[in-house]
């Protein structure tokens, strides 16, 4: 449902390309740092929405920047790159859109999708999430190829590796006992599978490590894990990959509501590589895992930000968030999988919506834990308020200023904090009224304001990012 509009929102500045590059040294800053804030926030996301004449049609289809707040002796420098891979230098020779994306479709003939179907063609616009591998730093998406880049000066790097599949997650998660990546890919072909695989921290070659054979795929963007298992999450939103080359439309829209199927869970023990039959319950559709653990009884808990169908898929077409249209809201749901009676039960654990979640990941990963940061759209606007979630109390807390819109909360554990909330936030802020953005630092433990930077341009919309203390 479209909300009626007196004047055009001020979010939209957040959807506009952004052209500028820079390099500064130093930020105008408000308020006091941590002297123990030494680091860098390195984020990146969708920044350009049009190629020559050509438009993308999706939020999570536009042309990947790179962003970089360092911090150090209590001032804050900046710096932005365009990631200037394949997709990025054919678009600029052609003037036209290069490859496929999300939503987004260069008009190409059956034939080509045809003979490209098993071999298809894939860009390098990582767009989505920044991932650190023992000393390499990443970004990654949803297509099959992930990227490096030099964290210092935010140039391109060039491909890092290749999943075993031609659909991946931008949400690996961290093997602490080897420090590699563990994530997922979907072999699509005569076959099709999940296929599970660990990536040590120096290599570029991925071990298979589980399969899981499938007729038809579901869209799956991140999956849970615990100390013994992956936990994997299938929404009942699928697709017959031999469809899509005859399709003629773009990827996201090949897929298939089909509640009847339900949400299957599949616990995939982690030392043996082996799947139980999947439990299912209702249908429901999500993005984001939060957290995952197992209880003494030998039950899993899994909390996921869920939503009742794919809709939101549709409201963040470019037109649509142009347009004032409402967001559906996600909530936590939490989701205790017993194994051994093949059931699964769900509660709602705060009263508030609640997206792009993050916890104290290195402290709490895999285990019990109680808080969660996160963000939060009013009814009929765009994202603008951060939530602090108390999962233990079932409550809330929030930061708000009206016409700002935040972005994904980074939590930065403090060194030697004893608590698991002793630490702050940092968020990308957009100031719809002046149409600039800022980085705010806030206490992860009450949400009050410790600084913010301006940054003199607008910073597009964009998904997740990392906090790194040795760049």
């Amino acid at each position: 449902m479209r909300t009626e509009l007196l004047a055009p929102p001020t979010y939209l500045k957040g959807f506009e390309t952004l052209e500028e590059e820079v390099t500064l040294d130093s930020l105008p800053l408000e308020g006091e740092l941590p002297a123990w804030l030494s680091g860098s926030l390195l984020r990146t996301g969708p920044a350009k929405f049009e190629v020559g004449e050509h438009s993308y049609r999706h939020w999570f289809d536009g042309l990947t920047m790179l962003h970089r707040f360092s911090f150090g002796d209590g001032a804050v420098s900046y710096g932005n790159r365009y990631y200037r891979g394949n997709t990025w230098k054919k678009g600029q020779e052609t003037g036209a859109i290069p490859y496929p994306e999300f939503a987004t479709d260069p008009c190409r003939s059956v034939f080509k999708r045809v003979s490209t179907m098993f071999s298809p063609e894939f860009g390098d616009n990582a767009n989505i999430n920044v991932v650190r591998l023992g000393e390499r730093f990443l970004s990654m998406t949803e297509a099959p190829i992930s990227v490096q880049f030099d964290p210092q000066t935010l140039e391109s790097a060039g491909v890092s590796f290749k999943p075993p599949g031609m659909i991946t997650t931008a949400h690996p998660h961290l093997n602490r006992a080897t420090k590699g990546m563990l994530n997922f890919a979907v072999k699509v072909g005569a076959r099709n599978e999940y296929r599970f695989f660990h990536l040590g921290p120096d290599s570029d070659q991925p071990e298979v490590t589980a399969k899981i054979k499938v007729k038809k795929p579901g869209y799956v963007h991140s999956f849970g894990l615990t100390e013994r298992f992956i936990v994997f999450a299938e929404f009942p939103w699928v697709v017959n990959p031999i469809e899509i080359p005859l399709s003629g439309r773009p990827y996201a829209e090949n897929y298939k509501w089909e509640p009847e199927r339900g949400t299957r869970f599949f616990l995939v023990d982690r030392e043996t590589g082996k799947a139980a039959d999947p439990i299912t319950t209702d249908p429901f559709f999500a993005f984001h895992h939060l957290n995952a653990y197992e209880n003494d009884d030998g039950t899993i808990v899994a909390d996921i930000q869920t939503y009742p169908d794919p809709s939101v898929v549709e409201q963040l077409y470019l037109d649509n968030v142009r347009g004032g249209i409402d967001l559906t809201p996600s909530e936590i749901r939490r989701f205790t999988i017993d194994p051994a009676a093949g059931t699964v039960e769900h509660e709602v654990m705060i009263d508030t919506p609640f997206e792009l979640g993050r916890i104290n990941y290195g402290r709490c990963n895999e285990r019990r834990y109680r808080y969660a940061w996160g963000v939060a759209a009013t009814p009929g606007n765009w994202i603008d308020r951060i939530v602090r979630a108390d999962l233990e109390e079932r409550s809330h807390t929030e930061w708000h200023e009206s016409g700002r819109y935040p972005g994904e909360p980074v939590f930065v554990a403090e060194p030697g904090g004893t608590e698991e909330d002793d630490g702050v936030l940092l968020s990308v802020v957009l100031d719809g009224e002046r149409e600039t953005s800022f980085l705010l630092v806030l206490d992860a433990h009450d949400l009050s304001e410790v600084a913010r930077c301006e940054v003199p341009h607008h910073i597009p919309f964009g998904f997740h990012g990392l906090y790194s203390s040795t760049v």
